[in-house]
């Protein structure tokens, strides 16, 4: 099978599990694209190949010593890559620093452990922006993560090399994890389906970074039958599953007609202005041609925000870099944002703080709203096409044919422009409620030709069978 890398997973899975190939075979495969590819792309930090071969020979035994009628793990064989914020035993997280001493994690954390402990084998830790913090996989450790597309352009953030992996086939679909856009915005980026599933969905472990409980994980995938595959073990009882039945079951029954209405409004219009590029526009016009053709009922609808939101948002997002262990004498290593915001977060009193989590709490309640005249919420995914490696912080598109523009250094400019260029997604991590960001537009007219880009349907609390239902019905 020398095109592994071109199977769907439930179809890798499959193949594992009635013997037809090896974990060996399988995890020496992918191990071997990675090798080549990686050098270009950028999408792994760091590659646990030998590692990864004892665990596909360990699944080997397991598969050939089990007893009759023994089942097998979910994931048995399958190969995974981790983000590298999420902690896998005996391998360094980075965060994408070059602050952080370099120190293997003790033990899994809650990521790595439900995906191990379903058998699936981790070929390594993959691109993030410095603690996860932008909309573009790029820091001061390892080359950026790059648009396997385009490769002067970037695959997106915080989960742009997991996002980047799936897309270039160095793995068959991956975790993410999304506290403002991370799963959405780098799936838009790189054609993949990313589902981002309601708060408490997925069980994740004990945060203090992220007081106002913003993040949480989900799938990359190609399709939505690997994502439901992928969720079933990663929230083995999530309220979301209809009648206690999995996901990919799920997928299976197509859903009812739906009321959904469509909104270019955002919480971030009234302090930073933007037009969304003619290539959004066409995806959300797709999505909505799509959608109707499926049957369901797609209008125009207004959504208001208070215009309080970014200040809360922000001082929200960042403090957890506040509180960050960092040396003084390495804070010169953090990237200008990262110092930017750790200082404002390290300046903001606690008072403030609770303020700004209590007014997301109330901006929570009038945005559920205002959404429960809908089954779901339709936005474009992005507002921009995928932008060039080094454009949000003005270091060059990374091919060295134009020098640092003048806002090289600006982490205000920086953070504007991420804004600018995702500003549907944040509140939905605020509202905690789930979303789905499906490739439903290539700027080249056909899949694989120019830029990918996408539509975001927002869904009701518990909806994550239906989002992926949805996606089903519209052929991803």
């Amino acid at each position: 099978m020398a095109d592994i890398h071109r199977l769907p997973a439930l179809q890798l899975r499959a193949a594992l599990r009635s013997g037809e190939v090896s974990a060996r075979e399988v995890t020496a495969h992918f191990l071997a694209r990675i090798e080549e590819s990686n050098p270009r792309l950028g999408a792994f930090i760091t590659v646990t190949g030998p590692r990864a071969m004892a665990e596909a020979a360990a699944a080997d035994v397991l598969f050939a010593r089990r007893r009759p009628n023994q089942a097998l793990p979910p994931l048995h064989g399958m190969p995974v890559a981790f983000k590298d914020l999420t902690d896998v035993a005996g391998v360094v997280t980075t965060h994408g620093s070059a602050a952080l001493d370099r120190r293997p994690a003790p033990a899994d954390g809650a990521l790595a452990a439900a995906l191990r402990g379903a058998g699936a084998i981790s070929l390594g830790k993959t691109q993030v922006p410095e603690f996860g913090l932008t909309a573009y996989s790029e820091n001061r450790i390892a080359p950026p993560s790059r648009n396997p597309y385009a490769l002067s352009r970037s695959s997106g953030g915080s989960s742009g090399g997991s996002a980047a992996a799936v897309a270039a086939g160095l793995v068959p679909f991956a975790p993410g994890t999304d506290g403002g856009g991370s799963i959405r915005i780098p799936a838009a980026a790189c054609g993949l389906l990313g589902l981002k599933p309601g708060r408490g969905v997925v069980p994740a472990g004990e945060s203090s970074g992220d007081p106002a409980g913003l993040v949480v994980a989900g799938p990359l995938a190609r399709s939505a039958a690997d994502a439901a595959l992928l969720l079933d073990v990663l929230a083995p009882n999530g309220p979301g599953k209809p009648d206690g039945a999995g996901y990919l079951d799920a997928i299976g029954r197509p859903p009812a007609s739906l009321r959904i209405g469509v909104s270019l409004d955002s919480p971030w219009g009234g302090i930073f202005p933007f037009t969304p590029d003619p290539e959004a526009l066409d995806a959300l016009d797709a999505g909505i041609r799509l959608l109707t053709a499926a049957g369901h009922h797609v209008a125009e609808t207004e959504i208001r925000y208070d215009n309080r939101y970014p200040d809360a948002f922000t001082t929200a997002w960042t403090a957890g870099v506040g509180a960050a262990r960092i040396a003084p004498h390495r804070e010169a290593l953090l990237t200008p944002l990262t110092r930017t915001f750790r200082r404002r977060a390290q300046q903001r009193s606690a008072a403030k703080l609770n303020e700004c989590l209590a007014f997301l709490r109330q901006f929570e309640r009038d945005t559920l709203a205002q959404y429960s005249a809908w089954d779901l919420v339709l936005t474009p995914a992005l507002a921009q096409t995928p932008r060039p490696v080094g454009w949000f912080t003005g270091s060059g598109h990374g091919d060295g044919r134009w020098p640092s523009p003048e806002w090289a250094g600006d982490a205000d400019g920086d953070y504007r422009r991420q804004c600018e260029f995702a500003p549907w997604s944040s509140m939905v991590n605020v509202c905690g409620l789930p979303a789905i960001s499906i490739p439903v537009h290539w700027t080249g007219g056909s899949p694989g030709a120019g830029l990918p880009m996408g539509i975001q349907l927002i869904g009701r609390p518990g909806s994550e069978a239906l989002l992926l239902q949805v996606a089903a019905q519209l052929g991803f």
